[in-house]
Parts: structure tokens; C-alpha cells; sequence
């Protein structure tokens, strides 16, 4: 029962807007409680909330209590399966674009 498995895929908490900029937030702070991170939004506490909750599901965001007040954390590890996806694609164009180069090289001689 050790399964430390996140409950949401990584690119599905990411896809969003809001929880990437929460990402950003807490990358420039070692931790933040909730009402910093919600004043930085256009939305009640809740809704940053649920993000974070999103955001912990997939592994990224840690928390912890301190008094009555949750603090969280960025956990960017996850982050390297995006950081993996998106080198496989850009060697993918990089080689494409090379051969597209010497088609058009050899069409100009």
C-alpha cells in the first residue's frame, strides 16, 4: 500500500492557465500559504484551492499545516517527464527541419 503514484497525470494539471502560474508563483518562493497565493488571482480561495489540489493530485505541490494556516510548496520532479516529452519533439523537428533544409538546398543547385 506504499504507492506513492500521483492521482492525476502530470499534463492534465499543467494544461491549465491558472495552476501554471501558481507553479510560477511558488517556484520563486520556498513556500507560500493560501491567502498570498489566492491575492495574486481574480478568484476566491476556493477556486486557488481546488487548483492546488489539482497541483498536489499530479505531485507537484506539497503542504503542510503551520497553525490554522496551510502552506505550499513546490514540487517540480514531475516536471521532468514534461521537460523529457518536449526534447523527444524538439529533436523530432530539429532532424525534420534539417532534411527539409537539404531538399530545399538541393532544389536551389
Amino acid at each position: 500500500m506504499g504507492d506513492n503514484k500521483p492521482l492525476r497525470d502530470v499534463f492534465d494539471a499543467i494544461a491549465d492557465p491558472t495552476r501554471r502560474r501558481l507553479i510560477h508563483l511558488l517556484s520563486k518562493a520556498q513556500e507560500l500559504p493560501l491567502h498570498e497565493l489566492a491575492v495574486q488571482f481574480q478568484m476566491g480561495r476556493t477556486a486557488v484551492s481546488k487548483h492546488l489540489t489539482i497541483l498536489k493530485e499530479a505531485g507537484l505541490v506539497t503542504d503542510r499545516k503551520v497553525g490554522r494556516e496551510t502552506r505550499f510548496r513546490l514540487n517540480a520532479e514531475p516536471l521532468i517527464e514534461v521537460q523529457n516529452w518536449i526534447a523527444f519533439y524538439s529533436k523530432f523537428w530539429s532532424a525534420n527541419m534539417l532534411r527539409l533544409n537539404l531538399i530545399v538546398e538541393e532544389e536551389e543547385d
